[in-house]
């Protein structure tokens, strides 16, 4: 495995490259980094494929300044410094729209799509009444005064780990005390992320031009919402299709990275080679 930095507009993004193969990029959620990835990629690796994580800015080792800034442009940045020309992208989560808004942006750059509790830009669905107070509870903890950076990490991973309708401790202290370490710098207050530029106009109102092979994997223990996301993408693009797994939530690399990995070779295996 290699590190490096790739210095982009206003910031330095980290990145790891490890194994031989098609390339795949792996793109974190945002209340993670690319250390999320720790269990999956080198199950990926072993499955013959070149797998590549960065953070993205202002999360985990890559700084930004407070400045403008495109996630699509930083993406493309990373693989023109790695030589990549066209990889399959995996998102979890908001790493998800940045892959479908690349895959929109820049179709000659991407192979193919894996949505993992996949957002997707400009889409909203119901929720539930349970799931509302849910979110209202997350509202309240969000803009407590005194805000309290901890109370909200652990609020997070309780929601986003365990799943929002779960009992706290659903999943292993070892996954849920990862995704605290991860999450709490970027709930700290004077925390720089930078100023995105989102796709205007959004994902959502462009799903039938998203012409790549597309596979979104949501799960029944995450909010309602990620899972009528999957159904939204494949029922409206070409090329895809989607996998809603009963016993899974929100980290579904961390949760179950075996089962992921075996569903992404699968997935990419009639693909090969792509470089």
């Amino acid at each position: 495995m290699t590190e490096r930095y790739v210095e982009v507009p206003g910031a330095r993004l980290f990145v790891i490259d490890e194994g031989v193969g098609p390339p795949i990029v792996l793109l974190h959620a945002g209340i993670a980094d690319l250390r999320s990835w720790d269990a999956l990629a080198p199950l990926l690796v072993s499955a013959g494929l070149r797998v590549v994580g960065y953070d993205t800015r202002g999360f985990g080792r890559s700084p930004t300044e407070d400045v403008e800034f495109s996630h699509r442009a930083d993406l493309l940045a990373v693989m023109d410094a790695l030589g990549i020309d066209r990889a399959v992208l995996v998102g979890n989560s908001r790493g998800g729209v940045l892959a479908f808004d690349t895959a929109l942006e820049s179709p000659e750059r991407v192979v193919a799509v894996v949505g993992v509790a996949a957002g997707l830009g400009g889409f909203d669905s119901e929720s539930t009444r349970e799931e509302e107070a849910v979110e209202k509870e997350y509202e309240r903890v969000d803009k407590a005064d005194p805000f309290d950076a901890a109370a909200l990490t652990a609020f997070e991973v309780n929601v986003w780990v365990d799943g929002p309708l779960q009992p706290s401790g659903r999943v292993g202290a070892g996954i849920r005390d990862r995704v605290y370490e991860m999450d709490l710098p970027l709930n700290e207050e004077g925390h720089v992320t930078g100023r995105e530029q989102r796709l205007d106009p959004p994902a959502a109102s462009r799903v039938g031009e998203l012409r790549c092979p597309i596979l979104v994997i949501a799960g029944e223990l995450d909010f309602s919402g990620v899972a009528a996301t999957a159904r939204h993408i494949e029922a409206n693009a070409p090329n895809a299709r989607a996998e809603i797994w009963p016993d899974a939530a929100h980290m579904i690399g961390m949760e179950q990275p075996e089962r992921l990995a075996s569903a992404i070779t699968a997935f990419v295996e009639p693909l090969r080679p792509w470089r």
